[in-house]
């Protein structure tokens, strides 16, 4: 399928993906990476980290014609999880939204300390509701193309989805790495298919204040980012920096891909999160700029720490906070615990109440050896600053 029906088609694959549900949609063609020695260079800086599935799939991330033969077009779609004041269509609907996550747990009925999780993974597992929407997509024109082929991809599979949906006009790549709109901003998730049929050239559709449909300009939205630094200046842990960031310090990669220790130089910079970061995207001006943090979908983590499997699942539902294991987020617990305890508003008595449960962790011969070295250094931490705790 390629000329005049290309023509035809892209606008309604654009608008399919809009009626399933998808927030903002682009097509484009399914060409080679632009940026293969960009890519090689962060990698080859060591600022991938431990993130070996990257690299081993790295020929099919530049060329996705390895991932789908004969892949001509590629379909990226992109769902809001929060909209800044007046961005669009009512919220409800995103990944964030419904109670089937660990915002269900809330934080109203907290004790002691809470964990904080990245606006993306406190509601349902995006994951499964984008490619259950994509097949449909799929499918369709399946049945009505014979022969076409389709390869969905939802952050899993070996696609550079930022770049390609640079290409198909939903945004342009921020200093902190972020896909962002100049309307939308950057809370949103991605997704696509690439496809054997010919969608035409670059194109997209988005759903603009109150619901309604607007189109994008044709081609790549130009780079807003400015002289803007604020997503740089407020990484806690240095991890944004001119030629990219730098997974080994991003509070998102140790505390959601990390599964090993984190060093305890990076500690204060993970504060209270648990799951996950959202600062460099709270301060950035195209979300509203305000920097603001939210508590909700925070769990406890005194609770947190002392989980088992059952409470696990219980606790995160059916969301994107599963990518983490029991160990790992217990750890995370640990180090959050050991932040809240040398806040400087904490109280003796909370401070003396973490210092027990950390150090009755950091001394059990049967604890999981993750959880309990991530208790052993956040306890020297504490005594280290004074914090009232063992050292």
């Amino acid at each position: 399928m390629s000329g005049p029906d290309a023509d035809a088609h892209g606008p309604r694959v654009l608008a399919m993906a809009l009626q399933a549900g998808f927030d903002m949609a682009g097509v484009c063609p399914a060409g080679p990476s632009g940026q293969a020695d960009r890519v090689r260079a962060w990698l080859d800086a060591g600022m991938g980290a431990a993130m070996e599935w990257f690299e081993r799939d790295l020929a099919a991330r530049l060329e996705p014609g390895r991932l789908l033969a004969g892949a001509r077009s590629a379909l990226m779609v992109a769902w809001v999880y929060e909209r800044r004041s007046g961005a669009g269509a009512a919220a409800g609907d995103g990944p964030a939204a419904g109670g089937d996550g660990p915002a269900a747990a809330g934080v109203a009925r907290a004790r002691g300390p809470v964990g904080r999780v990245a606006r993306y993974a406190r509601g349902r597992d995006y994951h499964r509701v984008v490619k259950r929407r994509l097949h449909a997509i799929a499918d369709r024109l399946r049945a009505e193309a014979g022969g076409a082929e389709f390869r969905s991809f939802c952050d899993i599979e070996p696609v550079l989805e930022r770049e390609h949906a640079a290409r198909a006009g939903l945004g342009w790549v921020g200093k902190n790495t972020m896909l962002i709109h100049p309307r939308l901003g950057s809370y949103f998730v991605l997704g696509g298919f690439l496809t054997t049929m010919d969608l035409g050239p670059a194109r997209c559709l988005w759903r603009g204040q109150g619901g309604a449909t607007e189109r994008g300009q044709p081609g790549p939205v130009p780079d807003h980012c400015g002289t803007c630094t604020r997503c740089i200046d407020a990484c806690p842990t240095a991890a944004i920096t001119p030629r990219g960031v730098d997974a080994g310090r991003c509070v998102s990669y140790l505390t959601i891909e990390h599964r090993g220790r984190i060093e305890p130089a990076l500690h204060a910079g993970i504060g209270a999160w648990l799951f996950g970061c959202d600062v460099c995207q709270e301060v950035c001006p195209h979300n509203g700029g305000g920097g603001g943090a939210s508590d909700a979908g925070a769990l406890p983590l005194l609770e947190v720490l002392g989980w088992g499997p059952r409470e696990r699942a219980r606790g995160l539902g059916v969301s994107a906070m599963k990518r983490a294991t029991l160990a790992m987020l217990r750890r995370n617990a640990a180090v959050a615990l050991g932040n809240a305890a040398a806040a400087p508003g904490a109280s003796e008595s909370e401070r003396l109440a973490i210092a027990d449960r950390l150090s009755a962790a950091a001394h059990d011969s049967a604890e999981d050896p993750l959880v309990r070295g991530a208790a052993a250094d956040a306890l020297g931490r504490l005594g280290a600053s004074g914090g009232g705790a063992p050292a």
